[in-house]
């Protein structure tokens, strides 16, 4: 299965990430982590466009190609990118997911976003104002959508769970 958890920086996509990645013995595909060693190559320079996504996509198929869970962790802010993660899927012959990841607190995700550090070496995060006025399409009727503004990741990854058990799958390819 693929489960692509998108949603604007600080919402708590990669801390679900880890831990369901934990859970399930899947593969955490983080498109952050690749695009900041595209940077840190010096192949590209500090804008690396579409490279990271594309990586990410490589990464996912030939995981998914063996018979493994991933979990692609991106923004995933624009529809051309979440159709290219369920692209990914249909080629794999494997169902996915879309999850979009939210936090309906404004204040509690403005201190996330202020509060946090970087453990990707040389990544700089997003500042509140680069996060709000980030483009970001609507996700529409398809993806499950989790609020992380009042639930711990614990909590938070049994309802995902819960939900992707319960048949809620929103794409099968």
């Amino acid at each position: 299965m693929l489960i692509i958890l998108g949603g604007l920086p600080g919402t708590g996509k990669t801390t679900i990430a880890r831990a369901l990645a934990k859970l399930l013995r899947a593969v955490h595909v983080r498109v952050d982590t690749i695009e900041q060693s595209i940077r840190a190559s010096g192949a590209a320079s500090s804008d690396v466009g579409p490279a990271g996504y594309m990586a990410a996509y490589g990464v996912a198929e030939d995981n998914l190609n063996l018979g493994h869970t991933v979990i692609a962790d991106s923004v995933n802010g624009l529809r051309v990118t979440r159709d290219a993660w369920l692209s990914v899927a249909e080629r794999s012959a494997t169902p996915a997911v879309e999850v979009e990841v939210i936090c309906s607190d404004k204040a509690e995700h403005r201190r996330r976003v202020e509060t946090r550090v970087t453990d990707v070496e040389g990544l700089s995060k997003p500042t509140w104002k680069e996060t709000i006025d980030r483009v970001y399409e609507d996700w529409g009727p398809r993806p499950l959508v989790i609020d992380t503004a009042t639930k711990g990741v614990d909590e938070v990854v049994a309802d995902l769970i819960s939900k992707l058990e319960s048949g809620r799958k929103s794409t099968k390819p």
